[in-house]
């Protein structure tokens, strides 16, 4: 923004903000305005963004969760921070696979046809090509990030970070490699985490089995919702307490349609009073049966393959889905009279969070961390409070993740992705695992090794951003100043995922937790309360809202309402009414620039200031401390609505009212100061949440500095609280706006003007505000003082005044009884509720002291109003 600019002094008839809203991000950008550097001076405060995946279009979660941050790190910015947005994205392994598979399908290739080098080719290439398009979006948005500093899970840097952690907890006996049952989804035909495993409710059966002693003495009886894995059962099971059953502990039963004998064990996984208090084990496809066959050394039969099909341990079977097989077993149970009976069910079903494909159970040979020793000292930083979350509720969250985690499988059967540094010597059998690609076994020197093909999950990496960002594992000024960061802003539903796994991982390797806050948001659902999806149809384009109403009035609309770690309604409704709101912004900013004209406004405020610009600056100094309060609790749905109700209330329709008449008189070089003084405050607090009106607007007034985004934060002054003119102001403004309801009750038009007489105890108070009576309560002369004598007058009485206007010709006396009737009745009712607390025992000793002062406050201005009504009644009859 040039200097011709900034002297033109004059805004547009209306706000653009199309035309605006790139131009004021390429005066930033170009500016080098959200670079931020170890700086000895000030102190640092650090957000590092959730990195977006490399796949994703900005969708209204990104647009809220983009809008928090950066309202927190424009906000600190202004008060002095160092303030470091750290951007980047993530390679997001499953889903950037699938999109490339799914392209390749398209020319009729597969991964298996190019081989893997041609693969990651592709790969790189689709990342250079759409990798770029959320950030871009994310700009559209407004993010003040670092962008200079953007970074790439799979960068250089963050590469090196992933292999240094790999290489440290695998020399530490943390990483291992063994045979464990995993979670396998068949669609992305890989591993996933437990944490990747989403639950829903879902309609089964539970099948009902006799399965037959192999003496021939009987049958046991037991129950399962999955019939096609009882050709991989290699026991039954009973508890070792359970009496109906320990005669039997030791032998055999037949296994239907397989036809082999397989032992009756006892172990205390049993439940007894559930069922039967038998159950059937299959070590290869469920977790808990797989605990159980290690304990009994069982084997593990797996009967299913990668891709969901019954494989040739399956026998006849091989070849079938899963659902075809359950089908066909069901049907041969029944028909050879193993089948008892089938009843409905309904369970939890753990399904892909990716493709949303049924988990299957697996054994396999993968890679794990062990995480009780990492997950013990992430529990207590959070129990010491070196972390803390807001709101505090989703502490439950983590500490029951993290007081119920398992080994954490870290090898997915992909190629995009962090490849797990481990070579297998073909020759000795040893495995190396290296910082750098090794040529030679490191124990027998055989250049016959092989690197393992699996890659590491999306998550391995992503757990090391806090710190890897920073340059770690070098040692950089930057990871030295800015770690450990301030704010983490998070959904709730990655909790487990990222946030449980970034905290281990800080305070393992950095010896810090991460960030000393973890900020909780929840999620942006329609107008009916429904999650927003692709499936529903209900999902909204943020682009296209900032399209039609700009990026500002969607950032508004999002922080509005908004409450730490609840969900929000999104409605259409709400972003009109915050481009209506930056609209009535812009007029009053047109009206200041008009007023303003080729007169110089001094900074700061005049040395006289009458009764209206007291009380606007001490409303405005209030507003300051109570959202900068509430910014630091976090509260920033609470902190822009208290700066709407300002800025449109009291700002726009009282005090910019209040001065257009003084604006023509001797005392208008005072007004000024005080208008500009309080608008630059106003775009100072409203800058984090419309940064690009309140930037446009601030270049026009006058200012120092070059940009506002790097301006002052306002503080609370002690010099600027004038609570008794305030008490003053709003004495007048009640009896205003008592007068104009009264006569918009009795259809009285503005033009009719009348004489207000003014019955009070507070005489100079109305006598310093004459002026307003006359512009904004339509008063043709005003009268002051302890008591009128007139016939026929229409009354109106407030807390601190009756006003008496003769309005004879003006108003039907029946409809102004009926009025007055209608008041009192109110009054009445209000006071009935405030005497029925006081009554109260229970609420008078057991409420807080001011709580019942304020009370007994209530109920006598109350009954001061009801006398004063009841004389306004008598006196019109």
């Amino acid at each position: 923004m040039e200097n011709t600019e900034k002297q033109k002094k004059q805004l547009a008839k209306t706000y653009e903000p199309n035309e605006a809203e790139d131009r004021i991000y390429r005066f930033w950008t170009e500016g080098d305005y959200f670079h931020a550097v170890p700086n000895s001076g000030k102190k640092p405060y650090t957000i590092v963004i959730p990195p977006p995946n490399i796949t994703g279009q900005l969708h209204m979660g990104h647009a809220l969760d983009n809008t928090l941050q950066d309202i927190l790190i424009r906000w600190r910015r202004m008060q002095g921070y160092e303030a470091l947005w750290m951007p980047g994205t993530d390679h997001a392994s499953i889903a950037t696979e699938a999109k490339i598979v799914e392209a390749m399908a398209k020319e009729g290739i597969s991964k298996k046809d190019i081989g893997r080098d041609a693969f990651l080719k592709r790969a790189w290439e689709w990342k250079e090509t759409y990798g770029n398009r959320i950030v871009n979006q994310l700009k559209k948005m407004g993010s003040s990030c670092d962008w200079e500093r953007e970074r790439f899970t799979m960068d250089e840097g963050c590469s090196k970070a992933v292999r240094e952690v790999f290489v440290r907890l695998f020399e530490k006996g943390l990483i291992y490699r063994g045979e464990r049952i995993i979670n396998w989804c068949t669609h992305c035909r890989t591993s996933i985490s437990d944490a990747e495993v989403e639950f829903e409710e879902k309609d089964a059966a539970f099948y009902h089995l006799r399965y037959p002693l192999a003496d021939g003495s009987g049958f046991l009886e037991l129950a399962t919702t999955r019939p096609e894995t009882m050709l991989g059962d290699t026991a039954v099971a009973v508890h070792p307490d359970d009496e109906r059953y320990a005669h039997l502990i030791g032998k055999n039963v037949i296994l239907p349609i397989v036809n082999k004998e397989i032992p009756i064990i006892s172990d205390n996984y049993v439940e007894m009073d559930f069922g039967t208090g038998v159950v059937k084990i299959t070590p290869a496809h469920d977790p808990n049966d797989f605990e159980v066959g290690l304990r009994h050394d069982l084997p593990v039969v797996t009967v299913i393959d990668e891709g969901g099909i019954m494989n040739p341990l399956a026998g006849k079977y091989k070849g079938m889905t899963i659902m075809e097989c359950r089908k066909a077993i069901v049907k041969e149970l029944e028909e050879k009279g193993w089948l008892v009976k089938t009843e409905p069910l309904k369970h939890n079903v753990g399904s892909c969070y990716r493709c949303r494909t049924v988990i299957e159970p697996r054994v396999s040979l993968q890679w794990f961390v062990k995480m009780e020793p990492l997950a013990s000292p992430a529990i207590d930083a959070v129990k010491n409070r070196d972390t803390h979350f807001v709101p505090e509720r989703f502490e439950k969250i983590y500490f029951h993740w993290l007081d119920n985690i398992r080994d954490w499988c870290i090898s997915r059967q992909l190629w995009w992705g962090h490849r797990i540094p481990a070579w297998y010597c073909q020759d000795c059998g040893h495995v190396s695992v290296s910082r750098d690609d090794p040529t030679v076994c490191e124990k027998c020197g055989s250049s016959n090794i092989k690197q393992d093909e699996d890659t590491l999950d999306t998550w391995f990496s992503s757990a090391l951003w806090p710190f890897s960002t920073l340059g770690w594992p070098d040692k950089t000024p930057e990871l030295d100043y800015f770690y450990p960061t301030n704010t983490l802003v998070t959904g709730y539903d990655i909790i487990f995922f990222w946030v449980v796994r970034m905290m281990f991982s800080g305070l393992e390797h950095m010896g810090k937790v991460p960030f000393d806050t973890v900020f909780i948001h929840g999620l942006v659902r329609d107008a009916q309360g429904q999650k927003m999806s692709k499936s529903l149809g209900n999902g909204i384009d943020p682009l296209e809202i900032i399209e039609q109403y700009g990026a500002d009035a969607l950032r508004f609309t999002l922080a509005t309402g908004n409450s730490p770690g609840n969900d929000m309604r999104f409605t259409t409704e709400k972003v009109e009414a915050s481009r209506n709101f930056a609209n009535k912004l812009w007029n009053a900013a047109r009206f200041i620039l008009m007023n303003i004209g080729d007169n110089k406004v001094e900074f700061g405020l005049p040395d006289r200031l009458e009764l209206e610009d007291k009380w606007i600056v001490s409303r405005f100094n209030s507003v300051v401390a109570e959202i900068t309060e509430n910014l630091e609790k976090f509260e920033l749905g609470i902190a822009v609505q208290k700066l709407y109700d300002f800025i449109w209330d009291n700002f726009c329709d009282w005090y910019i009212e209040l001065c257009k008449t003084r604006l023509q008189g001797e005392n208008a070089s005072g007004g000024r100061q005080v208008l500009v003084f309080v608008m630059t405050g106003i775009l100072k607090m409203l800058h984090p949440f419309m940064p690009f009106i309140t930037e446009e607007i601030w270049q026009t007034l006058p200012h120092e500095g070059e940009t506002l985004m790097k301006s002052p934060w306002p503080e609370f002054s002690s010099a600027l609280h004038f609570p008794e003119e305030e008490k003053e102001m709003e004495r007048i403004m009640e009896a205003i706006r008592a007068i104009r309801n009264c006569r918009a009750e009795m259809n009285v038009p503005p033009s009719k003007k009348a004489p207000v007489y003014i019955e009070t105890a507070f005489i100079p108070t109305f006598e310093k505000g004459k002026m307003f009576f006359e512009k904004l309560a339509w008063a043709s002369e005003i009268k002051v003082g302890s008591s009128f004598e007139l016939d026929g007058a229409v009354s109106i009485v407030t807390a601190d005044a009756t006003i008496k206007i003769p309005m004879e010709e003006l108003v039907d006396k029946d409809a102004e009884r009926s009025r007055l009737t209608r008041e009192k009745e109110a009054v009445k009712k209000q006071l009935d509720g405030v005497m029925a607390r006081l009554n109260n025992q229970a609420f008078t000793s057991k409420a807080p002291a001011d709580v019942v002062n304020t009370a007994k406050e209530n109920a006598a201005r109350l009954n001061e109003k009801l006398a004063l009504l009841e004389q306004s009644l008598s006196n019109l009859a």
